[in-house]
């Protein structure tokens, strides 16, 4: 399988209000750009939709109006992407001892307004270690290697009227997606709540889905993640999630679909459901039983 990608800084066709000459494929274009979403009237991305599935669409709605900038807390995790995937923005090394000086937020906001990452000295450090050790594991080192796929591709397809989004970290010649994150904890519990807490298995099946629909992912090669530890030895685990996992995935992301269609429709993004009475978590019951 051979992995197509259509160059470009915006989506073919995408007007400033008519969708009906975009072309759904994968598209080679910057981060912001598809942060920004370029498809008239909007799309909805697997974030949007974990937001839909765990919060409400008011919720979503709110962030949509209101994205925020980047953090600082973000930088690390964009920093070892753009030296694991060898792509993303310029890291800059800042190298002074405090930042809290006028000098020094005036430089670091000069870099962030150019598009770059403003690191400390370790941090630089930091990345660079976690980025020499996941290159020794066999697993990671074979599917995140140079040549074997294309980085940071945005796909947009459209389905039954709405305009879906995602962008692959990796997308393998080979039809697998592979996408690399930064964790606390590689321990399989703490994945396993992480995911949940994060809606990984949302992520899969989306990406997996958008993938699928536009030819460019083989559907017996799962989505795989690539997890490292931000602390030292910066361990690294790559798995995927199990066929129950990535069922409650596609119902989740299956009420959001049915969420954002109705909302966009209705004109309407309403919040929580009313809670007369609540109730204490089942572990909890469990333990006073």
């Amino acid at each position: 399988m051979t992995v197509t990608v259509q160059p470009g800084t915006t989506v073919p066709g995408a007007g400033p209000e008519d969708t009906a000459d975009i072309e759904p494929g994968l598209y080679d274009i910057d981060a912001d750009a598809y942060h920004a979403d370029p498809i008239p009237g909007g799309s909805l991305s697997s974030t949007g939709a974990r937001t839909l599935a765990k919060r409400c669409p008011a919720v979503f709605k709110w962030q949509l109006d209101h994205p925020e900038p980047p953090k600082k807390a973000l930088d690390l995790g964009t920093a070892a992407h753009r030296l694991v995937l060898d792509d993303g923005p310029e890291l800059v090394l800042v190298d002074a001892a405090r930042w809290d000086t006028n000098a020094i937020k005036a430089e670091v906001a000069a870099i962030r307004a150019a598009g770059s990452v403003p690191l400390k000295r370790p941090e630089l450090e930091q990345v660079q270690a976690m980025a020499a050790e996941l290159r020794k594991h066999p697993d990671a080192a074979r599917l995140l290697e140079p040549g074997s796929g294309v980085a940071e591709q945005s796909a947009f397809w459209n389905d039954h009227g709405v305009w879906r989004r995602c962008r692959f970290d990796w997308l393998r010649n080979d039809g697998q997606a592979v996408d690399y994150k930064s964790a606390r904890s590689c321990r399989r519990d703490d994945l396993e709540k992480a995911f949940h807490e994060h809606g990984y298995h949302q992520q899969q099946d989306w990406y997996e889905d958008g993938g699928t629909t536009l030819g460019l992912l083989d559907p017996e090669r799962p989505m795989q993640f690539v997890l490292q530890e931000k602390d030292p030895p910066y361990l690294v685990v790559v798995t995927t999630c199990d066929p129950m996992a990535r069922e409650i995935g596609r119902h989740l992301n299956t009420v959001a679909l049915n969420a954002y269609a109705i909302c966009r429709e209705t004109g309407e993004w309403p919040g929580y459901l009313p809670n007369p009475m609540i109730s204490l978590p089942p572990w909890v019951e469990r333990q006073y039983a």
